[in-house]
């Protein structure tokens, strides 16, 4: 029998886990996502082709995706403070050994490999422990918690470039990966819920006799140390949907940010004017995760209904960017798909526990990670293709929000199924109706012959 965790809290301590959480997002997926700025430094040190280079990054991706399910696990054997800590410790060696800048494959090995396995195993358990400390305000939570990738993004791009000028790009990494230090300090804060480790059935401790009492414990633990990862979700209709959703999802999520540069250049826009439309996207992205983490909070949409409207009005302003034609209306319809991709951001992960459940939870999150990895990998070298095809970056932009849209739909369906499953349960929860609901007339004449010899008695 699996132990018992207890309630979540919903507040106390648990915000001061909300807080290391969000630092943790700032310090792995923040990096991730500003790294292209050492991608030409690196390329003109070694010399190397655009394609050689971009590897670096690409194995990053790779690793942080494929190492979800390994970190779950590592969750549910030891606690999700051993893993973070562990996570911070890869993500600084990444950093700090890709000081030495000996050649490609060592920076593959690196900034590539170390430093995915890194963001992996911080990233992974920090937003998993989140849902566990809350029930309630997980939406709030999560959303606060994720908000950190966007306020960390919005002051990593300048603060890296001043490091590299000051520094250079191998004395940036150290930097860098020092500062990644503080992702121990942030998990040693994640102190795992109490929880009870006897069965249910079980007899008090003080009955066993005491030369067995280790045993036993060993026994208890057992099963805990067995279930490390529950492969079955994937016979679960409802996992299956919504990884199917997750795939179209991240199919589309990647390929905004790598055509708004190039799109901008296109219609002839100037280059400090296009590094604005990126902190126009975090500062929205921001406050669209906060705002929709509050609103999820308050309970009066479905998480499931409010993240279909999300995805509705997300897609709806990717078809709608690539009418913009100067930097006005650019910056407005960046503004939007910014803001509707936070609101998607800050509940999705929300929703996965309402689909699996916090028992699963921890498995979930990791294999989910897996499977939506192929979406991310997918998505742009076709939305490339769609754009070498069409000669015009706005076509990369209808394919991701015809992509989103699809992605909808599965969201719809699995609605559907949960809907049904829950009027099944109601249905069969209803106690069996008696075969003769209401008094028969025989038996009423009965009782009035009764009660009228009693008044003659009387």
């Amino acid at each position: 029998m699996q132990g018992k965790e207890s309630n979540p809290p919903d507040g106390g301590y648990g915000w001061v886990v909300v807080v290391s959480a969000f630092m943790v997002m700032g310090l792995t997926a923040a990096v991730l996502k500003t790294f292209g700025l050492f991608f030409v430094e690196i390329q003109q040190h070694f010399d190397e082709l655009a394609s050689i280079t971009s590897w670096i990054t690409s194995i990053t991706i790779a690793i942080f995706h494929l190492g979800a399910p390994v970190a779950s696990s590592l969750c549910v054997k030891y606690t999700h403070r051993t893993v973070v800590i562990t996570g911070g410790l890869l993500a600084f060696s990444g950093m700090a050994l890709g000081f030495l800048g000996l050649n490609m494959i060592w920076m593959y090995a690196t900034t590539g490999f170390l430093q995915g396995l890194g963001i992996s195993f911080s990233w992974i358990p920090a937003i998993s422990i989140v849902s566990h400390y809350f029930s309630k305000k997980r939406a709030l939570a999560n959303a606060i918690a994720s908000a950190g990738e966007c306020a960390f993004a919005f002051t990593f791009g300048p603060f890296f470039q001043w490091l590299i000028g000051q520094y250079g790009w191998k004395g940036a990494l150290l930097i860098i990966g020092g500062i990644q230090l503080n992702i121990c300090v942030c998990g040693a804060l994640m102190r795992p819920l109490k929880s009870s480790c006897l069965p249910e059935t079980s007899c008090p401790e003080a009955e066993t006799p005491s030369g067995n009492r280790a045993s036993r414990r060993d026994k208890d633990k057992s099963p805990v140390t067995h279930k490390t990862f529950n492969w079955m979700l994937l016979r679960r209709l409802e996992f299956v949907l919504y990884a199917i959703f997750g795939i179209l999802a991240a199919m589309s999520f990647f390929v905004p940010p790598l055509f708004l540069v190039p799109l901008s250049y296109s219609l002839g826009i100037d280059e400090s004017w296009t590094a604005s439309l990126l902190s126009i996207l975090a500062m929205v992205d921001f406050a669209g995760r906060l705002l929709c983490g509050w609103y999820a909070n308050l309970h009066v949409t479905k998480t499931i209904h409010l993240l279909a409207m999300t995805i509705a009005l997300i897609s709806t302003s990717l078809m709608l960017l690539p009418l913009a034609n100067n930097y006005l209306s650019l910056a407005i319809f960046t503004g939007f798909y910014g803001f509707f991709f936070g609101t998607t951001v800050a509940i999705h992960i929300t929703v996965l526990a309402d689909v699996v459940g916090m028992s699963d939870f921890d498995s979930a999150l990791g294999l989910f990670m897996l499977i939506r990895s192929t979406g991310g990998f997918v998505g742009p070298p076709l939305a490339g293709l769609i754009v070498d095809m069409a000669g015009d970056y706005r076509a990369g932009f209808y394919m991701a929000g015809a992509t989103l849209i699809l992605s909808g739909v599965f969201l719809v369906i699995l609605d559907q199924f949960q809907q049904r499953k829950e009027e099944e349960s109601r249905t069969n929860s209803k106690p069996e109706k008696s075969t003769l609901p209401y008094p028969s007339l025989h038996f009423l004449k009965l009782q009035n012959r009764r009660y009228q010899e009693h008044d003659v008695v009387m």
